[in-house]
């Protein structure tokens, strides 16, 4: 993970760019457009002592998938496996490891939680760092660097692990190696790659799988003088249309590579990569970006807000769309013992939901685009009980917070989270049976932890609005705005439903009709979500809409009143469809 590197050089700077043409989202096998959210699985890939995979056994596995299902609705994963733990000797690929992950990808994807299988590495090795050192890294196993000959690992006066990435020669020197291929290092990769996918293909549940990010984090360990954007084009690129070819001979061609820019893309005063040289990915590749707030987590003390992070995640859409692909953000978030830390998530998933601030969302909502597909960083069930001997070291043993060079970013501890739920557990279109026009969620999510702090509205409806106003005030609120295809998909309209919206007081207010108490059947109606036991969906009908229709749909968490009278739903449906119709 991208975690606080360079904290007192960088900071992010919120550019303005220009609305990029939209590219297809990605689809179900119904043709419905998804938005996929959820979490990573975990850190603790990058400890021994859970033999390098996210869970301690297929039980742990089970437990944390129902709990994430039921607990925040989510519906994919980011699953991380290491390069040590599939070929941990020159010539062996650990094919109990793989079948130990493929058990424990099983129970996510039999809940309805779609994959994306991870290769992570952070400062290349584990192995580069001696026993006293400061930090710690993962990925590449013991045989590549001994036949590296490395030297002593420093970072200097490093106060962030990440900046190992800039000045620990070591570091520097293997990562240098990689991307040259030298000892034929890469190529031992891509051979272990190709037995880990043909390994995997006939044994995980294939369609859940979305597809492969084949590096995580990548960056370059000398540029030679070059510019980032200029070592992407030749060494970052061809690393990955290399794996893309593995991936086309092992029966992976129908899947697409997340290939993620050099890391410290979308981050410093420059560009520093992004793919902006090189030609169009297209659909056989997805634009796989992180982003963390490096000025928040360094010299910013200011607090998130409305709007805090539309540009950043602005970026990463108009990016991907001039790559003619489309983006995922595989990893967000920031660390929970930072007091900052529920708004600044708050204000990152609503850049994830739309182009748009909160303040600007109903007179631009026309502009507002689709959703972006994310998985937050990270879910670790065993956050804080911890047993891990840092680089091999009995008198360094790591307990606390994510066990990992000091980080403490789980979302979730003794199965409890421990965030806010209203940051967590949040409304958004699952799948749209057309094409999403805008999207917009008031979480009313506080700015302390455990729901304390202050509450504020952000996603503001105008004044001349006034049902509608009336209407949501004080209450969480989301609203959905979709395009009919051309032809029809024979499946509904489908958004995740938080448990903070009781059934019988949640009221929708759409084209479709309205709801005040939802039930299940009819044009909208409530159902569990797939292999949940109490997450919920909505699900919205429109059999026999004309071709291009416009829909709209208002959900309203109305849990402080018994019933809301008909005469204010009426109101409201005028004016929605009123403002809908401009759109």
């Amino acid at each position: 993970m991208r975690a606080l590197f360079l904290a007192l050089l960088l900071v992010v700077v919120g550019i303005v760019v220009p609305v990029q043409p939209a590219v297809a989202a990605p689809t179900d096998s119904r043709g419905r457009e998804i938005v996929l959210r959820g979490f990573n699985v975990s850190g603790s890939t990058k400890l021994y002592e859970n033999g390098l995979l996210p869970f301690r056994s297929t039980a742990d596995a089970a437990t944390a998938a129902a709990q994430m299902r039921d607990l925040t609705g989510a519906n994919a994963i980011r699953y991380l496996i290491s390069w040590e733990g599939v070929q941990p000797a020159r010539d062996r690929i650990d094919t109990a490891y793989l079948d130990r992950a493929v058990a424990q990808i099983r129970e996510f994807t039999s809940r309805g939680i779609r994959v994306l299988v991870d290769y992570h590495q952070d400062l290349y090795s584990s192995y580069l760092f001696n026993q006293g050192s400061w930090y710690t890294g993962d990925g590449a196993p013991k045989w590549v660097i001994d036949a590296g000959g490395y030297p002593t690992e420093s970072c200097g006066i490093c106060i962030l692990w990440g900046q190992n990435m800039l000045t620990n020669n070591a570091v520097r020197g293997a990562a240098y190696d990689f991307w040259r291929n030298k000892y034929g290092v890469q190529d031992a990769y891509l051979t272990q790659a190709r037995a880990m996918l043909t390994h995997l293909r006939s044994r995980v549940d294939y369609p859940m799988v979305i597809g492969i990010d084949p590096f995580n984090e990548p960056f370059d360990g000398g540029l030679d003088g070059a510019a980032g954007t200029t070592w992407e084009a030749q060494y970052l690129l061809p690393f990955y249309q290399r794996f893309r070819t593995a991936m086309d001979d092992t029966g992976w061609s129908d899947r697409p590579v997340y290939a993620e820019p050099l890391v410290f893309w979308n981050t410093t005063f420059g560009e520093a990569g992004g793919f902006s040289t090189i030609p169009a990915l297209g659909s056989r590749y997805v634009f796989n970006s992180h982003y963390y707030d490096g000025a928040r987590l360094s010299v910013d003390p200011t607090a998130a807000g409305d709007g805090t992070y539309n540009a950043a995640m602005n970026r990463i859409r108009d990016r991907a769309a001039s790559l003619n692909t489309s983006a995922f953000v595989s990893e967000f978030g920031n660390s929970i013992d930072s007091s900052r830390t529920p708004w600044m998530i708050r204000s990152m998933y609503q850049g994830l939901d739309s182009r748009l601030s909160g303040a600007n969302f109903w007179n631009n909502a026309a502009t507002a685009g689709a959703p972006l597909s994310a998985t937050q960083w990270q879910w670790d069930v065993y956050s804080g009980k911890h047993n891990e001997l840092m680089n091999r070291n009995p008198s360094k043993v790591q307990t606390t917070g994510d066990a990992w060079n000091g980080e403490n970013h789980s979302v979730i501890a003794n199965g409890a989270l421990r965030l806010d739920p209203r940051v967590l557990d949040r409304l958004y279109p699952s799948a749209v049976a057309g094409t999403t026009v805008a999207f917009g969620y008031e979480d009313l999510a506080r700015d302390g932890f455990a729901g304390a702090g202050r509450q504020q509205a952000w996603l503001t409806v105008p004044a001349r609005l006034t049902a509608i106003s009336g209407l949501t005030s004080g209450r969480q609120y989301g609203v959905l705005v979709w395009r009919e295809p051309a032809a029809p998909l024979g499946a509904p309209t489908e958004l995740h439903l938080p448990a903070s919206f009781p059934t019988g007081r949640t009221v929708v207010v759409s084209d479709l009709g309205t709801r005040s108490g939802l039930g299940t059947s009819g044009v909208i109606a409530v159902g569990t979500e797939v292999g949940a036991t109490t997450a919920r969906r909505l699900l919205l009908a429109t059999a026999g809409s004309a071709a291009g229709s416009v829909h709209v749909a208002l959900v309203v968490n109305a849990s402080d009143v018994a019933s809301v009278p008909a005469a204010t739903l009426t109101a409201a449906r005028t004016e929605l469809l009123s403002w809908a119709a401009t759109l």
